[in-house]
């Protein structure tokens, strides 16, 4: 190698130092056949490394430092992008939970030292704000033998805040991204009919931060215009997340126009199910066409309330809905085609014999 056909190589402890692994790492890595060297002395055994070489040794680094195992490395490295994703997703939401594991469980020690339990502040767009409560509150349940259905559930922790209310036959949920979080993970139930009327107060100022204490005490919530108190509401919300969970990945989806859908269903007058159909490009309400956009083939016929769909309809934004089917006995998710980060799951219903056919 005279330097001018081959680009300069480094040795192992410079590469190692260009790059922040150990040569120990490096050596491993060789082992391993995960990171090769450039060029190895015959004579000496001495590894060389090249400048070519810098970025898949950052990714190895980063990807090792994030937690991942050297067999889901190379998966990301040297496999096609779809297993890439599949697996740092995985290991994403994998993390994502331990560290809301550990949060809580410092939170819970926090809690129990002298001075106090922690309090959690953060932040979120006023109008936004009053837009998520405004969306999931249809969905809250109006049973009194079941108070806690009549709450919305707000989740925090630190990247994000979930707004979410469920009747048990439909669950909308609103995700935000606070501008700024501090201090443990929580959750809250809200009353519905209290979070609604502070959407106009909330909306007038360009951000909100809301305040929460030690259990029990009111969730606090000021912007430059003044403040409120809210009441927190004790009781053991539904496990929403398993359901969601639980979900099979959807096999039919159909973009419709959301007011001639809404339109649809106010033809069906007061009925307790209406046949929806799925087809090429169209969905079929009863016996209402609307145009649509779905490139499957296979007809697929759902039952619906549309005293259960129509207000997941009316919560939506913008003039285009996603519909998702898994599989008829599940809930159909109904996306804002305009707002990815919120969702409806709407329980399909049992249509008359007349119907099925």
């Amino acid at each position: 190698m005279d330097g001018t056909s081959e680009p300069e190589l480094m040795s192992i402890s410079a590469f190692a130092r260009r790059v922040g692994l150990a040569p120990s790492a490096l050596r491993f890595y060789d082992d391993c056949r995960v990171l090769l060297p450039a060029h190895v002395d015959g004579a000496t055994g001495y590894r060389f490394y090249s400048p070519a070489q810098e970025p898949r040794a950052g990714l190895l680094r980063g990807l090792r430092e994030a937690g991942l195992s050297l067999a889901d490395v190379v998966a990301v490295l040297d496999g096609p992008p779809d297993r890439a994703r599949e697996v740092l997703e995985r290991h994403r939401a994998a993390a994502r939970e331990r560290g809301r594991a550990a949060d809580a469980a410092i939170g819970a020690v926090l809690g129990s030292l002298p001075g106090g339990p922690p309090v959690t502040e953060f932040t979120l767009g006023g109008a936004e704000l009053a837009g998520a409560v405004r969306q999931v509150a249809p969905a809250a349940g109006r049973d009194p033998d079941h108070p806690v259905l009549g709450c919305v559930l707000v989740e925090f922790e630190e990247d994000e805040v979930r707004f979410v209310a469920t009747d048990r036959y439909r669950l909308s949920l609103r995700t935000l991204r606070p501008a700024a979080l501090t201090g443990p993970a929580g959750r809250l139930l809200i009353d519905a009919d209290t979070l609604v009327g502070l959407g106009p107060w909330a909306a007038r100022a360009a951000e909100v931060t809301l305040v929460a204490g030690p259990a029990g005490t009111p969730l606090t919530l000021r912007h430059p215009g003044g403040a409120r108190e809210v009441a927190v509401t004790a009781g053991e919300y539904p496990a929403y997340r398993d359901m969601l969970g639980a979900m099979t990945a959807p096999r039919h989806r159909v973009v419709v126009d959301r007011a001639a859908l809404l339109a649809a269903l106010d033809r069906c007058g007061d009925t307790p199910a209406v046949a929806v159909e799925l087809g090429r490009d169209r969905l079929l309400v009863a016996d209402t066409a609307l145009p649509a956009l779905r490139a499957e083939d296979e007809p697929v016929r759902i039952g619906f309330d549309p005293a259960v769909l129509a207000p997941a309809l009316e919560a939506s934004v913008g003039p285009d809905v996603l519909l998702e089917v898994s599989a008829p006995p599940q809930p159909v998710l109904v996306r804002s085609a305009d707002q990815g980060s919120f969702t409806t799951l709407v329980m399909p219903v049992a249509l008359p014999p007349a119907h099925r056919s």
